[in-house]
C-alpha cells in the first residue's frame, strides 16, 4: 500500500520535543494544576529559543511582550542600582520568569541575562491572549497560580504604608 506523510501538524505534534513540551511544562509552578490536554495545547504556543552567556532576554524598562521558562542552563535577573546591577535572583530550569508581562503593559522591572548557556520556551502575550479566550480553564489555571506568586513576592518584600502627606492626599 502506499504510504502516505503525515499532515504538518500531526508530524509537528508527534516531534520528540513537543512531546515532552507538556511534561516539563507540568513542573513549572505557575503552569501546575493544568490537565494533560490542556497543557499540550498550551506546550504548542511557545517557542524555543538557544541562549549564550552573557545574553540579554530583556532589559529593564523594555516593553513586557512575553513570558519565558527555563528549559536548560541558568537566567540571572538583575536591577540597576548607583552600585552597578544588583542580582534578585537565580533561576534553573523549570522556573518562569517575565510573567507579569502576561497580565499588564507596563515596561520590565528588571534585566534577565543568561549566566549559563541554555535553552529558554518563550510565549507571547499575544498567543497567551489567544489561547485564554479559546480555553477559559488555562486562564483560570494560570491567572490562580500567578495571583499565589504575586501574593509569595508580596510577602518576602511587605509594603511599609506610611503616613499620608495631608496637602498631597486626594479624596477618599
Amino acid at each position: 500500500m502506499f504510504e502516505r506523510p503525515l499532515p504538518r501538524w500531526l508530524a509537528w505534534a508527534a516531534d520528540p520535543e513537543q512531546l515532552q513540551r507538556a511534561p516539563f511544562l507540568a513542573r513549572s509552578p505557575l503552569f501546575a494544576g493544568l490537565p494533560r490536554r490542556l497543557l499540550g495545547r498550551l506546550a504548542t504556543r511557545f517557542f524555543e529559543k538557544v541562549y549564550h552567556p552573557g545574553e540579554i532576554v530583556f532589559e529593564e524598562g523594555d516593553p513586557g511582550r512575553a513570558l519565558f521558562v527555563v528549559v536548560e542552563g541558568t537566567v540571572e535577573i538583575t536591577r540597576a542600582t548607583a552600585q552597578g546591577p544588583y542580582v534578585l535572583n537565580t533561576l534553573g530550569p523549570g522556573d518562569a520568569f517575565g510573567e507579569l508581562a502576561l497580565i499588564d503593559d507596563f515596561p520590565r522591572s528588571a534585566t534577565a541575562r543568561v549566566a549559563t548557556p541554555g535553552r529558554l520556551l518563550i510565549l507571547y502575550k499575544s498567543d497567551f491572549d489567544a489561547l485564554m479566550e479559546g480555553n477559559s480553564r488555562i486562564a483560570l489555571v494560570v491567572l490562580r497560580n500567578l495571583s499565589r506568586r504575586l501574593a509569595i513576592y508580596a510577602r518576602r518584600k511587605p509594603v511599609v504604608a506610611t503616613e499620608p502627606d495631608p496637602e498631597r492626599a486626594g479624596p477618599l
